[in-house]
């Protein structure tokens, strides 16, 4: 385990820079690549742990994917139909999205997977992935009510009307994944949007999928084979933007342009919330992007002001709460986040885990059931803190440590490499 240590920013964060691949995007570019009839090149896939996890999946289950550089696949597609059952446990190591979403693959395929991971995934809720497949005819084992692994033994599958407790887009593709096996239309209702990386690289494949936006409804259809999209650039990762874009709003006179950022309106209720407390952020050279739209984002530092953040913009911003907390720290009043009660079952419990180690750098912030309280601004100091084995809580706290009095020390700093591995390189440029 790794210790990173960072210090205040004396100097205003600038410059120009590209941060990694979208890892949502980049695991679905892998599984659907190897789904499709032909070879798929796929151009800036993230090189990280997550998502080598799902390319060393496929490749167990006999997809052939060739990687010509750090960052481009080569995936050769045989066919819906085309896998095999692997000669071992499918190991996941700490990626939520690779066992969730290859549990509906794996579930329409007449053959037993076995999906475990690290001591942290098998500490994350599958019974929400493995009721709909249930339902749609897989025999699905787990252990302790719902946790990992999960026993697989799928075949043919029914299609069914579901409607999602909570809005997941790792459950809802899941589903969508499951529905291209089945013998009927599958629809999968939604309590509000969450992302559509899924939805979008289907229709991209050809499969009969129909989308009810207002409606938060979807529907797929069965299909006999989904087609090649030749060619894919995954866009930049908005949520490894979202900790520059905090930054450069924090420390003082900063100015950062970030290139290339996938600006999926599912994805960027961030800088909505932003936007309320007073941000100076532009949206420039809007762009398509393999069916994806991606934009420069330009900030520079302001003073914030507090705001609430709930309902339906929660699943839009899931994975930057960390960061926002960061950013409420620093903002004039009380923030307060509800009907978030998804962060307790992330890589940890955020929730905890964010009032935990931001009362050890002085922030004052209270833990609620589907929530926080934030109080700001509050001048911040440097501490010992624990990064929890979550890669955006690692991160969120290097960059409070950049507005905090003295040194920060991270423990556990390795578990940047699930989304960033470039981290440290990427803030030496602009410091």
């Amino acid at each position: 385990m790794t210790e990173f240590h960072i210090s205040s920013a004396t100097q205003p964060l600038r410059g120009v820079i590209r941060v990694p691949a979208d890892k949502s995007i980049s695991h679905r570019a892998a599984i659907l690549s190897a789904l499709a009839n032909g070879d798929t090149r796929i151009d800036n896939f993230l090189p990280s742990e997550t998502t080598r996890a799902t390319v060393n999946c496929l490749r167990a289950l006999g997809a052939e994917i060739e990687q010509t550089n750090a960052t481009t696949l080569v995936v050769h597609g045989r066919g819906l139909r085309a896998l095999r059952e692997p000669g071992d446990v499918l190991f996941c190591a700490g990626s939520g999205t690779t066992m969730r979403l290859l549990a509906g693959v794996c579930a329409g395929q007449d053959f037993l997977s076995i999906l475990d991971g690290t001591p942290a995934l098998r500490r994350r809720p599958m019974a929400r992935v493995a009721e709909p497949l249930r339902a749609m005819g897989a025999a699905i084992l787990t252990r302790n009510g719902g946790l990992p692994p999960l026993t697989i033994r799928g075949g043919a599958l029914r299609g069914i009307e579901y409607t999602l407790p909570v809005a997941s887009a790792q459950v809802k593709s899941a589903i969508l994944l499951a529905g291209l096996y089945a013998d009927t239309p599958t629809t999968v209702h939604e309590p509000s949007p969450s992302r559509d990386h899924t939805e979008r690289m289907l229709k991209a494949c050809g499969a009969d999928i129909e989308l009810q936006i207002a409606n938060c409804k979807t529907q797929i259809n069965p299909i006999s084979k989904l087609k090649s999209p030749i060619s894919i650039t995954i866009p930049s990762d908005f949520s490894s933007a979202a900790f520059f874009i905090v930054a450069a709003l924090l420390v003082a006179r900063s100015e950062l342009r970030i290139e290339s950022v996938g600006v999926n309106l599912t994805r960027t209720g961030l800088l909505d919330a932003l936007a309320r407390m007073g941000a100076r952020i532009k949206i420039e050279n809007a762009r398509d992007e393999s069916g994806e739209p991606a934009s420069d984002v330009i900030v520079q530092a302001a003073e914030l002001r507090a705001t609430q953040v709930g309902g339906d913009e929660v699943p839009r911003m899931i994975d930057e709460f960390p960061i926002f907390a960061v950013a409420a720290t620093q903002a004039r009043g009380e923030t307060v986040v509800r009907d978030a009660a998804e962060l307790h079952v992330k890589e940890s419990d955020r929730i905890g885990a964010l009032t935990q180690e931001l009362r050890k750098m002085g922030a004052q912030i209270e833990e609620r059931g589907d929530g926080l309280v934030i109080a700001g601004p509050t001048p911040l100091r440097g501490a010992h803190v624990d990064a929890h084995n979550d890669h955006r809580l690692a991160m969120s706290l290097a960059v409070a440590g950049l507005v905090a009095r003295g040194e920060t020390v991270i423990d556990g700093w390795d578990c940047v490499a699930d989304s960033f591995p470039n981290f440290e390189a990427t803030l030496g440029q602009i410091r």
